[in-house]
């Protein structure tokens, strides 16, 4: 067993330098609201982890959150840049194609509700087209 292996760093702080959350206060909120699990289970904020353990994590809000699965490759109480923090872990192929099929899936429900209001002469248009249908063609009178 080498050195590298006794290593542990408790979950916040890992949390916090590998960049999934701006602040170690936020990582602490996750971690007790039971966003982040380590092996499937919950876990405290004080929990350690070592390299070769799978997290994980959900982002962002209620009703629009990510998932990722991670494994930990490397450990660290520093904050570094994105590039630095990128190395401390890999997303599993699992997530991947999960977030990826959840992404196309919400791409395609906004395609099917418009977000913008009618203009003046698309609601002429529906209008007449109410009219039509509501109260029968022109040729009756109406």
């Amino acid at each position: 067993m080498s050195t590298t292996d006794k290593i542990k760093v408790r979950l916040d702080k890992w949390l916090w330098a590998a960049r999934f959350y701006k602040t170690r206060t936020l990582a602490k909120e996750a971690i007790e609201s039971g966003r982040v699990h380590h092996f499937g289970n919950r876990v405290k904020v004080s929990k350690e982890i070592a390299v070769g353990d799978e997290l994980t994590i959900r982002q962002g809000s209620a009703n629009h959150y990510t998932q990722k699965t991670v494994k930990v490759l490397a450990l660290s109480e520093v904050r570094g840049n994105a590039t630095a923090a990128s190395v401390l872990y890999q997303e599993t192929d699992a997530s991947i194609s999960q977030r990826e099929f959840f992404s196309e899936q919400k791409k395609l429900a906004n395609l099917a509700r418009p977000d913008h209001r009618p203009n003046k002469k698309q609601r002429r248009q529906l209008s007449r087209f109410r009219d039509i249908n509501h109260f029968g063609s022109d040729e009756e009178g109406f």
